[in-house]
């Protein structure tokens, strides 16, 4: 027999509540127990390799620090005993005026900085790779990229780098300092200051001018070795040439005794002779070794002196355009008429010869 509550639905389940079913479940201390298990076996097995990693770090980085110390230090010396020997070779007079103690001293400063610059940038940047390689850092991607942009900066920087190696060698042969008189094509005067990139001149009329050694063909020191000063004395050929050269030199030795000239002579003041004859004059030259950069200076001097001492002598001295009178001429009434001509007169047989005929009537 049939229940009388059989034909009547079921009684849903009742569902859990939502905070039910998103509370995590607390773990039990089996579960700690084994994640500090695996943990401190994951460091064990690891431990030697972290440590084998970091002294072979630790080692590379103390070798390259020692190394680019001594490696500094030894540059320093060197260009220190390069600068003592330069001392004890230029110790002679001449020597001493070429190269002075500022221009050694900024020569041997940019010199070393360059070395000691490409040392530090060689330790360090192989001591920086072999790191990378400690670390099983696959280097081949790197270094390609690092080709890479080393062309496109090189393209992009050619007149820099060309700059820089122009600076470089041109320190290193000495083919100018500080204090010389140059001339590089584009720019000359007195050398104030030598740079790796650029060299500053302080032109004649005071103006700075800042100079790319890459841009520098050519150059031409006027303050190494010794300079000459060069007078040419032209007089009219009937003078007497003996009577003429011992006055000129009379004028040298009197120069060459007196201060401060005597320091700036480096020879005596040498009559060279004829330079040229012409028919209205003859030049005779005179020169002399001076001290570099004095050459202009001794030239005046010595025209000074020769103009006053031929001027004494009474040898007169020619050359160069004739005076111009300076008297108001009076000025002549006919200069604007034009010249007389046949034509001026109307019944002239040129003027009826050169007029046109009338043309014919017609009836």
């Amino acid at each position: 027999m049939s229940s009388p509550l059989s034909g009547l639905p079921a009684a849903a389940t009742p569902s859990p509540s939502p905070s039910e079913t998103t509370t995590p479940a607390v773990p039990s201390i089996g579960d700690a127990q084994e994640h500090a298990t695996q943990a401190a076996s994951w460091v064990e097995e690891n431990w030697s390799t972290w440590l084998a990693i970091s002294l072979r770090v630790l080692l590379i980085l103390v070798i390259a620090v020692v190394l680019r110390v001594v490696v500094r230090r030894a540059i320093t010396k060197l260009i220190d005993r390069m600068s003592r020997t330069a001392d004890a070779v230029d110790g002679t007079g001449i020597g001493g005026l070429l190269v002075n103690v500022e221009r050694r001293r900024q020569r041997s400063q940019a010199i070393g900085s360059v070395l000691r610059s490409v040392a530090s940038f060689l330790i360090m940047g192989t001591a920086a790779l072999m790191i990378l390689a400690t670390f099983q850092i696959n280097l081949a991607p790197l270094l390609a990229s690092a080709g890479v942009a080393g062309v496109a900066i090189g393209f992009g920087a050619r007149n820099l780098v060309t700059d820089f190696l122009s600076g470089v060698f041109m320190i290193l042969e000495d083919q100018y300092g500080v204090g010389d008189s140059i001339d590089v094509g584009v720019a000359s005067g007195e050398v104030i200051e030598v740079g790796l990139r650029v060299t500053k001149l302080r032109g004649d009329n005071g103006a700075i001018w800042y100079v790319r050694n890459g841009e520098v063909k050519r150059v031409g020191n006027l303050s190494q070795g010794w300079a000459t000063a060069g007078v040419d004395v032209t007089v009219r050929p009937s003078e007497d040439l003996d009577r003429v050269k011992a006055v000129l030199t009379e004028v040298g030795a009197k120069l060459s005794k007196e201060e401060p000239w005597n320091e700036m002579l480096w020879g005596p003041v040498e009559v060279l002779g004829l330079d040229s004859v012409l028919l209205d004059s003859m030049v005779v030259r005179v020169s002399a070794k001076t001290m570099p950069g004095k050459s202009l200076t001794v030239e005046r001097e010595l025209r000074w002196r020769i103009k006053r001492t031929l001027d004494a002598e009474g040898i007169r001295i020619v050359g160069g355009l004739p005076a111009q009178p300076t008297e108001d001429t009076p000025t002549d009434p006919t200069a604007g008429m034009a010249a007389p001509s046949a034509y001026a007169s109307a019944s002239s047989p040129q003027s009826i010869a050169a007029s046109p005929l009338a043309p014919p009537t017609t009836k």
